[in-house]
């Protein structure tokens, strides 16, 4: 992927700190193969880079796998054990970018993430959203971003299958960041 960034009109070049209070970091799964469940991870960190030199554009982010809040306690239990995440062992999944474009609104980033003590390529698509100035004076730009990602490409296989067929859960998971970010002085 060539590395591009067309100034957007409000671009500011920095180092902008992941504002986790104003960020989400959802996912979905297919359940009993008819619908899905929904989760965020609640707690996550990371750090964006904006370069006037477009190959200099980073993004690196934390997301604290015990989080995990599908709004059903057992489950969420179960998603820690080492039948998912095995959080006792690999408590985190990080992303580190390889390479950022942006044209207009359109964002692409490549990068590597590492789940359950796995790293594999991945590539998140979305929308730069802007920059604008909070009641306080900080500086906040906004992006969203999704990828589809194999579970079992993680080491993550638990199923079971089901009396009618099919298979409880689906391999495949969307995973969706609604991001602000804080510019750093």
């Amino acid at each position: 992927m060539t590395t591009s960034l067309d100034t957007h009109t409000n671009f500011i070049a920095g180092t902008w700190d992941i504002d986790a209070m104003h960020s989400t970091v959802s996912f979905t799964v297919k359940h009993l193969m008819i619908s899905k469940v929904r989760g965020t991870f609640d707690g996550f960190s990371g750090t964006i880079v904006t370069s006037e030199n477009p190959a200099e554009n980073k993004v690196n982010a934390t997301i604290d796998m015990a989080t995990i809040n599908t709004n059903q306690a057992d489950r969420d239990g179960h998603l820690r054990n080492n039948d998912f995440f095995n959080v006792e062992e690999f408590p985190t999944a990080t992303f580190t970018s390889t390479a950022v474009a942006i044209d207009g609104d359109n964002l692409t980033i490549d990068g590597e993430l590492t789940l359950r003590g796995v790293t594999k390529p991945v590539t998140l698509k979305g929308e730069f959203g802007g920059i604008a100035t909070d009641g306080y004076g900080q500086t906040k730009a906004a992006a969203s971003a999704s990828t589809i990602i194999n579970r079992t490409d993680f080491g993550i296989n638990y199923n079971a299958a089901l009396e009618t067929g099919g298979v409880l859960l689906g391999e495949n998971i969307s995973l969706t960041f609604d991001l602000q970010a804080a510019l750093q002085k």
